[in-house]
């Protein structure tokens, strides 16, 4: 089986901290689901050899619930014309929390969605205006009632912690929010402040100007210091989030993801467990076991190429070490972990070498063939999964 992915890049305004590729262009939505729909048509194969084989599907952005009734019903009759999912498909769209109103609802009662994923972030107006978000607290609660009362029984809601001068309190008072809302999933990220966005400039601003009154050089980068926090601060919120929620009855099934048992994202799991998945719009990502493909991340270009019935994409095969780099970076972050009896001997060997140290620390343990994140492990996974990659 395999996935496929529906990249809408539009939205009504821009989250200062956001990194993925969007627009507020929403004069071309229509050409742009045109060109989309024009994409499942002249997609080469090997990518095309999905047809008939999708067990998820997964719109996301940008703001898929930017887009019109109409708009998404086209979609949709694409996708079942060109790829016809399977009957008991995971069809996955992420809405922005104040575009959930009644005829939003009714929108998605006639349609094959059967999970929402929507960004709450936090249940503190400050902090969201602080983002840019345009919805209250109060909205995010109103909304997943409006998705229940719409028949929608696979709710996923994002949270956000790491905020400058967030306090412990401050995040268990989101954690128990969010837990009165008894969604189906849940996804907690720090706050990661990327170079190139809003919030970058906006607190790198902030640093150098403080940095000047200090009279020390201007700084080019930011630090945890510089939100207000610590690394200490930031580990003992995320070990608050496990506790929380386990106690609560989620599994912790990947590093930033929780999820009522049966309840897991299937879509996101397919790329953590190496299944192949077409990505269809501007700055979408696709791959085939072998090749890497994106398209162009540039709405204009991306329409225009593929009006004259060109994907405007550039392409990748994967080597051997690729593969297995890949692998230790997606596969370590699951409850699972690594399966190396499916490696290489070259491979194997070379991960358990490297892997011993951190075994012995309590970082790592091996499990039926199986190398998987200890508790301790998983605050310090980046640093782990670049050890253990070739270089």
């Amino acid at each position: 089986m395999a996935g496929l992915y529906i990249h809408i890049p539009f939205c009504k305004s821009r989250c200062s901290y956001c990194a993925f590729y969007s627009t507020t262009q929403l004069e071309s939505r229509q050409r742009y689901v045109d060109a989309v729909c024009r994409e499942m048509e002249i997609l080469p194969p090997p990518l095309s050899k999905g047809r008939g084989s999708i067990d998820t599907v997964y719109l996301g952005g940008g703001t898929p619930s930017q887009l019109t009734r109409e708009q998404l019903q086209q979609l949709f009759i694409y996708i079942n014309k060109v790829y016809q999912p399977s009957a008991n498909a995971e069809v996955t769209i992420e809405v922005n929390t104040d575009d959930v109103t009644d005829e939003l609802c009714d929108t998605l009662q006639k349609l094959p969605v059967n999970r929402v994923s929507m960004g709450i972030q936090t249940f503190n107006d400050s902090r969201l205006r602080f983002l840019n978000r345009r919805h209250s607290a109060k909205q995010a609660v109103m909304a997943v009632s409006r998705l229940r009362n719409a028949g929608i029984r696979n709710i996923s809601i994002d949270l956000m912690y790491g905020f400058p001068n967030e306090t412990l309190d401050d995040w268990r008072y989101d954690i128990d929010r969010a837990l009165t809302l008894d969604v189906e999933h849940l996804s907690a990220y720090c706050l990661m402040i990327e170079e190139g966005t809003v919030l970058y400039e906006q607190m790198n601003k902030k640093a150098s100007s403080d940095s000047l009154c200090l009279g020390e050089e201007s700084k080019s980068a930011l630090n945890r210091e510089d939100l207000g926090g610590s690394e200490e601060l930031e580990r003992q919120m995320y070990e608050l989030l496990i506790d929380k929620l386990t106690a609560a009855g989620y599994e912790h099934y990947e590093i930033s993801n929780f999820a009522r048992p049966g309840y897991r994202s299937r879509h996101n799991s397919n790329y953590w467990h190496d299944v192949p998945y077409i990505g269809l719009g501007a700055a979408a990502h696709s791959y085939d076991l072998k090749k890497r493909q994106w398209n162009i991340s540039d709405i204009k270009q991306y329409i225009e190429a593929v009006e004259r019935g060109e994907i405007p994409c550039e392409s990748e095969q994967l080597d051997d070490d690729t593969l297995y780099n890949d692998r230790i970076t997606v596969a370590l972050r699951t409850s699972e972990g690594l399966d190396i009896s499916n490696m290489s001997e070259r491979h194997r060997r070379y991960c358990l070498r490297e892997a011993q140290r951190f075994i012995s620390d309590g970082l790592l343990r091996e499990h039926d063939n199986h190398l998987v994140m200890t508790r301790k492990g998983l605050f310090v996974s980046d640093m782990i999964m670049s050890s253990l990659m070739i270089v």
